[in-house]
């Protein structure tokens, strides 16, 4: 049975101060023996994370940037350990984020279909049966004999495209639907990317496109600061999302007093 969960997960980030401490004070620390350095931060990216997906689930992921909506694809992903809590993941992920790292530049096109699959956890046996469609879904065709240190950047989000969309996924985790190449390219891919939701028993998506999360979830959490503000149906939630997203209207302007005319002050004295 394909499933996801996360209990009570935390993430916590130690970063450490930029910049040095005057040099009076790093010369008294010295000679002192203390050595004195900048404290490290610690930052909460995630609290308290309980989220449990089982087959069916399409899970749509709002939130302002910087509120830990990739930071949690990322940890359901199994990228980021959680620092506290569990996460537990029964079935085949893929991940659809950076797909274009990882590739070996000095390498042609049809020796990194070959790497980055096996990198996907393709099997040999799926190697052989995928590679000649992955090429033609790239349109590529002889520039797939050439080193990819000579593609264009259109041209390395096609390949890395290409073979991040030919695994079967069991779970599947988007960050933000992709734009790919030229228009043509770009319905292409769209429909493909379609597809392997469908084909997904679970998928989680992370979109500023509150269309497309309503399109394709039947579920939504809302990011605020690192917590699961809410949760509930995409539709409903989607609709309290956007109305705590509008932009506060201006107080009106105080009225200005009517002005009045001399004769009318002197008839009101008299």
């Amino acid at each position: 049975m394909t499933s996801l969960s996360l209990q009570k997960a935390n993430l916590t980030f130690t970063v450490r101060k930029q910049g040095r401490l005057p040099l009076k004070e790093m010369v008294v620390s010295y000679l002192q023996g203390k050595h004195k350095y900048p404290k490290p931060i610690q930052v909460h990216a995630l609290k308290g994370i309980d989220l449990e997906l089982k087959e069916g689930d399409r899970l749509g992921i709002l939130g302002h940037n910087g509120s830990g909506k990739s930071v949690l694809l990322r940890m359901l992903a199994g990228i980021y350990p959680p620092t506290a809590g569990k996460r537990e993941a029964q079935g085949r992920i893929v991940s659809l984020f950076d797909i274009g790292l990882g590739f070996e530049m000095e390498a042609t096109g049809w020796e990194n279909i070959t790497y980055r699959s096996y990198v996907m956890g393709m099997t040999p046996a799926d190697v052989a049966e995928k590679r000649e469609e992955i090429a033609e879904f790239t349109e590529l065709k002889d520039a797939l004999d050439l080193p990819i240190r000579c593609y264009s950047p259109g041209m390395l989000i096609r390949l890395a495209f290409a073979i991040s969309t030919a695994v079967e996924p069991e779970i599947l985790l988007v960050d933000e639907i992709l734009s790919v190449g030229d228009i043509g390219f770009q319905k292409k891919a769209h429909e493909r990317m379609l597809e392997m939701m469908d084909r997904a028993k679970i998928m989680v998506m992370v979109s500023h496109d509150l269309g497309a999360i309503q399109d394709v979830c039947n579920r939504a959490i809302w990011m605020n600061r690192g917590n699961i503000h809410a949760q509930g149906d995409c539709k409903t939630l989607i609709e309290q999302y956007s109305e705590a997203m509008k932009p506060a209207e201006p107080a009106p302007a105080p009225s200005e007093p009517e002005a009045t005319s001399t004769e009318d002050s002197t008839a009101a004295a008299a």
